[in-house]
C-alpha cells in the first residue's frame, strides 16, 4: 500500500503545481495542516479541513512576489510519506530572496491525504516517522 501513499502524495503536488490549487478532492473530511511542527511559526498552528489548506495557502502565496516550489524527493514510510520540499521566492515589499529546504509529512488513511505536518529541518520530519538520515 505504501507506494500508492508515496503516489498519492506526488499526484497531489502535480496538482497544486497545475491548478495552483490544493487536491482537496484526495483529503480527508477531517483533514489538518499541521504547523505546530514547525520550529517558530508564528501564526495558527493547526489549519482544518479543505477551508483551512485554501486559508494557509492563499496567505503564504499572497507573501511573495515570485515562488517556485519543488519536490527534492519522497520517501515511504508506510502509511505516511516525507516529502523533501525546496522553495524559493522574492518577498513583497522588501524584495527579499528565500531560498530554503523543508520537509512535509503526509498521512494517508483509507487512500486519502488525512494530515500534513510540516518541519523547517528535513532531519527532524525523518526521525518522526523513524527512517533514518539518508534513507
Amino acid at each position: 500500500m505504501s507506494a500508492e501513499n508515496v503516489a498519492l502524495v506526488e499526484e497531489s503536488f502535480r496538482y497544486f503545481v497545475r491548478t495552483g490549487q490544493p487536491s482537496t478532492h484526495v483529503m480527508t473530511s477531517d483533514f489538518a495542516w499541521d504547523m505546530s511542527t514547525f520550529a517558530g511559526w508564528p501564526e495558527k498552528q493547526v489549519y482544518e479541513g479543505a477551508a483551512g489548506v485554501q486559508e494557509f495557502l492563499s496567505a503564504w502565496v499572497a507573501t511573495w512576489d515570485e515562488w517556485e516550489l519543488d519536490v527534492e524527493r519522497h520517501v515511504d514510510a508506510g502509511d505516511r510519506v516525507v516529502a523533501i520540499m525546496r522553495q524559493r521566492g522574492k518577498a513583497k515589499g522588501s524584495g527579499v530572496t528565500v531560498e530554503m529546504v523543508f520537509a512535509q509529512v503526509w498521512t494517508v488513511r483509507d487512500g486519502l491525504l488525512a494530515r500534513m505536518e510540516m518541519y523547517a529541518d528535513p532531519a527532524e520530519a525523518l526521525a518522526a516517522v523513524g527512517v533514518a538520515e539518508g534513507a
